[in-house]
């Protein structure tokens, strides 16, 4: 089914696809993080955007986001975001960053205890992230 340039999904195509149920997209659809169009026949029709809305959606639901930051974020990846919240948002990014750097610093001495694979493994993801951060804060390509 086509009626723009791009894959479009019913409900049930785009439920599989992002490996979560209908109801689950009902609900995003029906507070305002999800939004469809309707063909002629009156079904519901989720573009690329709306799994790619969704997937992160779920992410974030994964690092345990409320809903009202998860549309927080989804208004800033889409650039919905007014001038004015910038500054604030990005205050308290700075504050999370901040926070997350003190806990891994209060998880070294626990860091120490591990053995050599462990703390190798823990290291290297840590290492990993950081510069995923990095290149993510500094829009550098992959």
């Amino acid at each position: 089914m086509r009626w723009y340039d791009g894959a479009v999904y019913r409900i049930g195509e785009l439920a599989e696809r992002a490996n979560v149920s209908k109801r689950t997209i009902d609900y995003y659809t029906s507070i305002g993080l999800l939004s469809a169009q309707r063909s002629k026949s009156n079904y519901r029709i989720y573009t690329e955007d709306s799994l790619q809305d969704l997937q992160f959606i779920e992410e974030c639901k994964s690092l345990h986001y409320p809903l009202d930051e998860i549309r927080r974020k989804l208004d800033i990846k889409k650039e919905k975001i007014i001038d004015s919240e910038v500054e604030k948002y990005v205050l308290s990014v700075t504050q999370q960053m901040k926070q997350l750097h003190n806990d891994l610093f209060d998880l070294l001495p626990l860091l120490e205890k591990l053995d050599d694979g462990q703390r190798e493994k823990l290291t290297n993801n840590l290492s990993l992230l950081r510069t995923t951060l990095l290149k993510s804060l500094l829009k550098v390509p992959n």
